[in-house]
Order: structure tokens, then C-alpha cells, then sequence
């Protein structure tokens, strides 16, 4: 046997050759362990690049927040989004929001994450969104965590004064009805969502003005506006209902209330109520309940040293009998004992105070009545009723000089 055939027997005991190559004058042998691991390593690097492709992105990034930071004037019912620049795992920790609000998270495993009110914020209410960042975080399905916790807050809108005047006519607080427009729906009574939502977008509709009011209330009525004496005594009306402080403006406690009332169809149970005092030859006043003239007499107004202010304004104190005090023109002093009092000014009011005669000016600013009338007159001129003072045959004054409560 040949040294070279004795070589490769020798070698293939140890491992096995597959070939001998003959170089610059140099044998090189290939073992089967060798090709072997030539074979072995194009799959491992296939490998390594798979498992460098699952690796981590690096950091989570938080890309937007919606709606936007500081914004204001948003309705309370929209919807927050968060967005990110990856999915985030299925058991990823959730934003949270305060106020509190029952709601619903939707988006997990993705990118975008929505919350959805299941009724909304209040108005006027500062909302904060908390991203939770660091370990205990917000992290993606590849493992990336958010560096920071996030904060972010808006403020939600006002509620509008429209959809509260439609709300106060269908409780039969208005001298008004309201009926949605044409092929709208209303939200109904008791959907506390949808509720809400009207509240920060009033559907269209129309007002028709009950029959029977002389035309100068109407001059009082604002649609969807806080200066109208209309609206003021409304709320007024209904704050002395509800046991609410009666200032005749529709803060947080009127809102919820109205709301609440609505739902329950807990409706005006004394009607409206609308009086003018006319100074003129005689003096009178007449009073209007829900659209017909339920008394029409003759009354004293204030003498010219202590006239009755003009203008109008509602009814926001009452008493059955009281002792009047103040100060005579000539200084002196006066304490009388009066009845079915009604004011609707600092020191004015309609009450009983007995006289020889009637119709021409005696008081010392107040609306005089005789016995019998003042009884008729003063279960309708409760909280809220407005009440005229004019001259002779001229329309009530709704000027920003008059008095208001």
C-alpha cells in the first residue's frame, strides 16, 4: 500500500476525509467535522438575524393626545384618544382620566387607545389624562417601555343657555312652548347621555308663545341668551322649587336639577305669572296667569318724593304679613303692618295696605292694593313673576339701568 492510500485510511478512522487537495505542493485535507460546520452556519445566521428582528425597538413614544393639551370649550362627551408609535401589548397597563367618569377603554393590542364616556364630564371641568410611564408602565408588544409618565389636561365647554331655555319650556317654566325641528329627534327624557350632549349642542327647534300675554313680555325674551328678564325669572321660578339659593343664574346645582327634573317629568305645578302696575288716571295693575287676566284693579304707585322705580323685575321675596319700616319724607319714621306682600325690588313690592281710596299715587314706592285684591293676587305672584311698573300706556322697560335681583 502507498503512503498516500495508508495517509487516507488513517485520517478516515480518525474522522473521515471527503477530499485532498494538492496546493503549492502543500496536502490539505477536509474531515467530515469540518464540512460540517461549513454546512451548520448559514441556518444560524438566518437565525441570528430572526432573533435580532424580535429584539426590543428600544423606548415606547407616546405620539399625540386628543383632544389636544390646554384645550378649551370641549363638549364633555367627546371621546379621548391616545396614540402611540407601536401596538401596545395585550395586558399593557391602561391611561386613566380624572374626574372619574364611567366610561369604556377600546384599542388594546393596537397602537390607539379611546375612551369612550359612557356619559361625559360636567361643564366647565378640568380633565387630566395619566399615561403611566417607567416600569410599572405602559409598554408595547415587543417589550418597550415609555421612558415618563404623561400628563396631559383640557376643559371641557359651557353648557349652552339654548338647549336650557328649551329645557325650561317643556317643564312649563316659559310663557313658551318648544317642539324640535322637522324630521329631528329629541333626546329622550330619561338617556342621561344624550341628555348631555344637547346640553353642550342644543338640537334645533322653534319657541310658539302661548296665547293670551300682552305683547310686551315678549320684549323680555332672549332665545338663548342670560340677559333676558324671561329666562332670570324661570330660573328664578324653579330655584325656589328645588330648594336651590335663588339668584336667577343657572350654575352647576340649576343644571344638574333641570336634568333631573326633566328625567322625572317633574314639571312647573303653579303656572306663569306676568303683572303691570300702570301709573296713569287711575292707577292700576293687572296680572296675566298662564294667558288670562285673573285680576285687573286699581292700585296706588309711589308719591313723586318716593316714586316706584320703572322697569321690570321677578319676584324674589314673600311673606304673608310683615311690619314695613323705613323713613317718611320728612324724616319721620314709619313701622305699619302689611299683608300678601310681594317684592320685586329692594323696598318695592305688591301688598295690602289700607287706604280711604285707590288708583292714584299715596305709597312711598310700593304697588297698594285693597284687601280683597291683594288676597287674589298674591298666590299668583310667586318666585320669578315679573313685574312691570310703567307709565300710562307705555311698554315695560327692560333697559340695563333697571334693577335686578
Amino acid at each position: 500500500m502507498s503512503s498516500l492510500t495508508q495517509f487516507r485510511t488513517r485520517l478516515t478512522a480518525i474522522g473521515g476525509v471527503i477530499v485532498l487537495l494538492l496546493v503549492a505542493g502543500v496536502w490539505i485535507a477536509l474531515t467530515q467535522a469540518s464540512a460540517q460546520s461549513s454546512a451548520a452556519s448559514k441556518p444560524a445566521a438566518h437565525a441570528a438575524k430572526k432573533t435580532a428582528a424580535k429584539a426590543p425597538a428600544g423606548p415606547l413614544q407616546l405620539v399625540s393626545v386628543t383632544p389636544a393639551a390646554h384645550a378649551t370649550g370641549v363638549k364633555g362627551t367627546t371621546p379621548i384618544k391616545v396614540q402611540f408609535s407601536v401596538p401596545l401589548a395585550a395586558g399593557s397597563p391602561l391611561p386613566s382620566v380624572k374626574p372619574a367618569v364611567a366610561g369604556t377603554w377600546h384599542g388594546q393590542g393596537t397602537s390607539t387607545l379611546e375612551f369612550v364616556p359612557a356619559k361625559g364630564f360636567k361643564e366647565l371641568t378640568r380633565v387630566t389624562i395619566k399615561v403611566p410611564g417607567g416600569p410599572m408602565g405602559v409598554r408595547s408588544v415587543s417589550g418597550g417601555l415609555l421612558g415618563n409618565t404623561v400628563k396631559e389636561h383640557f376643559r371641557t365647554a359651557a353648557y349652552q343657555t339654548a338647549r336650557l331655555d328649551q329645557l325650561l319650556a317643556q317643564l312649563g317654566y316659559l310663557p313658551l312652548s318648544w317642539s324640535p325641528a322637522a324630521g329631528s329627534t329629541p333626546p329622550a327624557a330619561k338617556d342621561a347621555t344624550a341628555q348631555l350632549a344637547a346640553a353642550y349642542s342644543a338640537p334645533r327647534g322653534q319657541y310658539t308663545w302661548a296665547s293670551g300675554y300682552p305683547a310686551e313680555l315678549h320684549k323680555f325674551w332672549l332665545d338663548g341668551s342670560t340677559d333676558g328678564l324671561v329666562l332670570k325669572g324661570a330660573i328664578m321660578a324653579f330655584e325656589a322649587d328645588h330648594g336651590l339659593t335663588m339668584d336667577g343664574i343657572a350654575g352647576p346645582e340649576v343644571w344638574a336639577s333641570v336634568l333631573k327634573a326633566v328625567a322625572a317629568h317633574d314639571v312647573n305645578q303653579h303656572g306663569y305669572t306676568y303683572a303691570v302696575a300702570k301709573e296713569g288716571s287711575p292707577e292700576t295693575l293687572t296680572i296675566w296667569h298662564d294667558g288670562k287676566v285673573v285680576l285687573h284693579t286699581e292700585a296706588n304707585t309711589g308719591i313723586p318724593a318716593a316714586p316706584t322705580t320703572l322697569g321690570t323685575a321677578p319676584v324674589y321675596l314673600r311673606y304673608y304679613t310683615q311690619i314695613m319700616r323705613g323713613k317718611n319724607p320728612d324724616g319721620t319714621k314709619y313701622a305699619d303692618r302689611v299683608y300678601y306682600v310681594s317684592y320685586f325690588r329692594n323696598g318695592e313690592a305688591v301688598h295690602y295696605y289700607l287706604r280711604g281710596s285707590y288708583g292714584f299715587p299715596q305709597s312711598l314706592g310700593c304697588v297698594e292694593l285693597p284687601w280683597n285684591e291683594a288676597k287674589k293676587a298674591w298666590p299668583y305672584l310667586t318666585y320669578g313673576s315679573l313685574v312691570s311698573v310703567n307709565r300710562g300706556s307705555q311698554t315695560p322697560s327692560s333697559s340695563p339701568t333697571d334693577p335686578t335681583v
